[in-house]
């Protein structure tokens, strides 16, 4: 019987070495068959090295607000648009939001189910909204305007109902929490945003000024496709961020390819790097003191002077690849639109933040106070003077906020080996 216990326990070691080692000859070489992972550079993005720079302020302080005190700090590499988001980039989220919500509508063909249990849209099958060629259209009206709501006659789709839900894991809560000893779900947080773009920000931003038409036409026309979206507030940029990271992990995972990083917006430390295109003390974007060229021509999208809207080319907003980009080969990181950054707004945070990779974030709760729903706003916008498009000039906004003049872009999560590096 001794025997028979040894010889039984014996092939058990022998089998658990061959488990995911096979040909370790009882060597520590690690799970073998993985295959090595080279990240490609995410469409429509570029590559930020990893560096250090002085982040604060450059030039002189005219709203005297000094709180943007110099310091040294160190950037990781990451990925970041090099534009900002357009309306048709975000058109295809909210057009996403609107066939999903459409095929759960319809059931039936319109939805395939996971292996998990989730619903997901059928690619297969597509969403004809028209009366006449749908079967299946009574049951889409609920998502249209309806008796006194509707003008005359027409089917408009109620944007309101245009919800995107999604659920995300507050991993700095769990970092933070006593013992760590609470359960998962306490930092599993769940969304429901409403995601249509506010277009009536072009009337609310300004008092008696004629901007009927870039209500009625700026996001819908596709003359303004290559424009940036405006009318998003901070959570709106957050659930495009969430939707984007989602579409691209779908599209892996059917086809068996390992996942990317998470996508988001970035902090004001990222930013501010990324807009200084790796210049050292520079005041804006492409170097220098100076908002005009050798030529005299302006260098980005803003309010020159006393208001002469149109010196620059563009009386509003301008395409999203106008003006010559910087030396990281980004555009308009000072100008056209400010733009959204994932960091909580404090007077005094470089004071305390790391210098590495530096953020201050914030939640929001019921109890938040009005102070920690300040979102820091970069690059300064079409209606701003000169000294809110400098690197180091910070501002904010409350999230919940929309504007006509705050857009935002996304950055990615660059993992391995830093490029241009040899180990």
């Amino acid at each position: 019987m001794k025997y028979f216990w040894l010889l039984c326990t014996s092939v058990l070691l022998f089998s658990l070495s061959g488990c995911g080692s096979s040909g370790a000859k009882g060597e520590l070489v690690g799970v073998q068959g993985r295959k090595p992972y080279k990240q490609d550079v995410p469409y429509g993005m570029v590559y930020i090295p990893a560096g250090t720079f002085i982040m604060g302020q450059a030039d002189q302080d005219v709203t005297a607000s000094r709180t943007a005190q110099n310091r040294q700090v160190t950037i990781a590499p990451f990925y970041m648009d090099e534009t900002e988001i357009t309306n048709n980039e975000y058109r295809q989220f909210v057009l996403w939001v609107r066939d999903s919500i459409a095929a759960k509508t319809m059931g039936g063909n319109f939805v395939v189910k996971g292996e998990d249990g989730s619903e997901y849209i059928n690619p297969k099958q597509k969403i004809n909204y028209s009366a006449k060629k749908n079967p299946n259209a009574e049951q889409l009206k609920g998502m249209y305007y309806q008796g006194d709501d509707k003008i005359i006659g027409r089917n408009d789709f109620d944007v309101s109902k245009f919800i995107y839900q999604y659920t995300w894991f507050d991993l700095r809560a769990a970092a933070l929490a006593q013992n760590r000893k609470k359960a998962r779900s306490s930092f599993i947080k769940r969304e429901k945003v409403a995601i249509y773009p506010d277009t009536l920000v072009w009337l609310a931003d300004f008092s008696y000024a004629q901007n009927e038409p870039m209500v009625e036409q700026y996001f819908s026309h596709p003359a303004f496709d290559e424009y940036p979206v405006v009318g998003v507030n901070w959570k709106q940029a957050n659930a495009f961020s969430a939707w984007r990271t989602e579409f691209n992990n779908s599209y892996r995972d059917k086809n068996k390819k390992p996942r990317r990083g998470a996508m988001g917006l970035p902090t004001e430390a990222q930013f501010e790097y990324a807009a200084r295109g790796g210049r050292i003390g520079s005041d804006y974007p492409w170097g220098g003191p100076y908002i005009r060229n050798s030529r005299g021509c302006l260098l980005a999208n803003f309010k020159p002077g006393r208001g002469n809207y149109t010196d620059d080319g563009g009386f509003y907003t301008v395409s999203v690849k106008s003006y010559f980009p910087n030396d990281y080969g980004l555009y308009n990181m000072a100008g056209n639109v400010s733009e959204w950054t994932s960091s909580t707004y404090d007077e005094s945070s470089y004071t305390f933040v790391h210098d590495m990779n530096p953020t201050y974030t914030t939640q929001e709760t019921d109890a938040s106070s009005l102070s920690q729903r300040r979102k820091v706003v970069r690059g300064g916008s079409w209606k701003d003077i000169g000294f809110f498009l400098q690197n180091g000039t910070r501002t904010y906004e409350y999230l919940d906020s929309a504007k006509s003049y705050i857009g935002f872009r996304c950055v990615a999560q660059h993992m391995g080996k830093q490029l241009g590096t040899k180990n």
